[in-house]
């Protein structure tokens, strides 16, 4: 019989009945084992893939079933959200440094470097920060629910939204050329904001026209939030550099 390599215990099972540590063989190769870091980190499984079809289907579902109780059918909120916003940012930031990202007139050389290094190092740490702003402003409209709540949902939501910057990103530059591109770009942020107030109704289960009203204010409320701090933020990394 296997024993547990933290405190001996009989094993007949892949955790220890004593201290709980996981039975884990680490005299494999070396791919082995990254290969189950990477599954176990992202849990690319078919949790995975029905998280990720949930999502977008059905917008506030994901929210409803978890604050319901239902957990174990999907990823973890918190789970998804890193997988969704690191992969966010890394593509971002390659589109920065790329060019891509610049105005009219800036310098492909040091302002793509500034913004890349902006984008990669501190917007993913002020977006992780201002997810609980974005859950205050809807404990301010929705009073009643609690705290929690509105964290799950405004999780749920950015991973979301991120998907969606994602697929408009490569339409940026398309879009000052070609027509389809402009109209592809006004379909996915029209698809957004329809996006956000069905998920709003589903969580929330209010009348349409106090869910819009209420949508309107918490999403023009975040968006000065979250220039105010990104412009101040991009402008004090503008300065030390």
């Amino acid at each position: 019989m296997p024993h547990c390599r933290n405190c001996q215990t009989g094993l007949d099972g892949p955790y220890c009945s004593n201290c709980g540590q996981r039975n884990v063989d680490l005299e494999r190769p070396l791919w082995s084992l990254v290969r189950e870091v990477v599954r176990e980190t992202f849990e690319l499984d078919g949790r995975a893939a029905l998280t990720v079809k949930t999502l977008f289907r059905h917008p506030g579902m994901l929210t409803y079933e978890f604050l319901a109780g239902r957990r174990r059918t999907y990823s973890s909120p918190l789970r998804l959200y890193l997988v969704i916003s690191i992969s966010f940012f890394i593509l971002v930031a390659w589109f920065a440094q790329s060019g891509k990202l610049l105005e009219p007139g800036q310098d492909p050389g040091f302002d793509a470097a500034i913004q890349a290094r902006f984008l990669s190092d501190d917007l993913p740490r002020l977006m992780f920060v201002l997810l609980p702003m974005f859950a205050l402003l809807l404990k301010i409209v929705y009073v009643k629910r609690l705290y929690f709540d509105h964290l799950i949902f405004s999780i749920h939501l950015h991973s979301a939204a991120y998907v969606i910057l994602a697929m408009m990103l490569p339409l940026e530059e398309l879009a000052n050329r070609h027509t389809i591109f402009m109209i592809s770009k006004f379909v996915l942020f029209v698809y957004f904001l329809a996006y956000f107030i069905i998920a709003v109704r589903r969580v929330y289960q209010s009348d349409w026209l106090a869910i819009a009203l209420k949508s309107a204010v918490v999403l023009f409320g975040y968006m000065i939030v979250v220039s105010v701090v990104i412009e101040n933020t991009s402008n004090f990394r503008i300065i030390a550099d």
